[in-house]
């Protein structure tokens, strides 16, 4: 039925609505006045869904988000107060040991595929806040409804909206230039930060710009990153194995389109009174770009 469906929709509905064809017509939707989707039903059934708005603003201090890169098995986390909430994304899930989590982001789609138990797992704590697209609340409702626990706050590409048609690179800047949360590069107006994610998150081929966008909105001052090494993408992630390792895609993506993503971001941030710490050593990421502090050294100071 699924693959009827989806001919069906490929027939009624133009190439540009294409990213809508495994939602349709499962999923009903409605949008506030500031954009977001506020209300949610899937398969018949209301998905309940934390309030974009209400989240504005709704931290503040310091905030740590652990990437999942090989540095990360250096790390001690004892140093980490207890105070400070944490962010994971991917598989930083096995640091759950070590580390409560707060907030968690995940968007590839293949990560749910692959590593169901660790989505079984993330999902099932009533304490998380957990950011997904409507294909990953999908995947959940369809294999893990049982195991829902967490909140869930639906994020969208801005590229990519529910029932919208897709926005080209090259019409981005048409598209939102009239939005004052949505900031552009100076010299490539295909790249783009939100610091309004009720209007759509700006992907640049890492989990890790999805959420410096989500954690802007939250209203942290100061964000940490760990595990963000950006390079050696031959090795397996600090969870990983040689046998078990999933692909990486950014090793061709990081000179021409992530670099240039985190310096803006950088730079938009900045502007906001934001403070990003890296705390990866190994990270290719420059100084000129994050600002670069020992794990230790940084919570050995406080």
């Amino acid at each position: 039925m699924g693959s009827l469906f989806k001919q069906l929709y490929r027939y009624s509905h133009p190439r540009s609505f294409r990213h809508n064809e495994n939602l349709w017509p499962y999923t009903r939707i409605t949008r506030a006045e500031s954009g977001e989707v506020c209300t949610l039903q899937y398969k018949g059934k209301d998905v309940p869904l934390v309030d974009l708005s209400a989240l504005r603003n709704s931290q503040h201090g310091e905030v740590l988000l652990t990437a999942t890169g090989p540095s990360t098995r250096k790390i001690d986390f004892t140093l980490l107060p207890k105070t400070v909430p944490v962010m994971g994304v991917n598989g930083a899930w096995f640091l759950s040991d070590r580390l409560n989590f707060t907030f968690y982001t995940i968007i590839d789609m293949e990560f749910f595929d692959k590593k169901p138990d660790i989505i079984r797992a993330i999902i099932s704590q009533p304490n998380i806040l957990f950011f997904t697209t409507m294909h990953g609340i999908a995947k959940i409702m369809d294999r893990h409804a049982a195991d829902l626990r967490c909140r869930l706050a639906l994020i969208e590409d801005g590229c990519y909206k529910i029932y919208q048609p897709n926005v080209p690179n090259e019409a981005k800047l048409a598209a939102y230039r009239h939005i004052e949360a949505i900031h552009f590069h100076a010299q490539h107006k295909d790249i783009c930060f939100s610091t309004d994610i009720r209007h759509g998150i700006f992907d640049a081929g890492t989990v890790v710009y999805w959420s410096l966008q989500i954690l802007a909105w939250l209203g942290f001052d100061t964000i940490l990153i760990s595990g963000l090494d950006m390079n050696n993408f031959h090795q397996p992630r600090f969870y990983e194995t040689q046998q078990d390792k999933l692909p990486s895609y950014l090793e061709k993506k990081v000179d021409s389109l992530v670099m240039p993503s985190f310096l803006h971001a950088s730079d938009v941030l900045k502007q906001h009174h934001i403070r990003i710490i890296n705390l990866s050593q190994e990270s290719s990421v420059p100084e000129t770009i994050f600002e670069k502090v020992p794990f230790d050294a940084y919570f050995k100071n406080k």
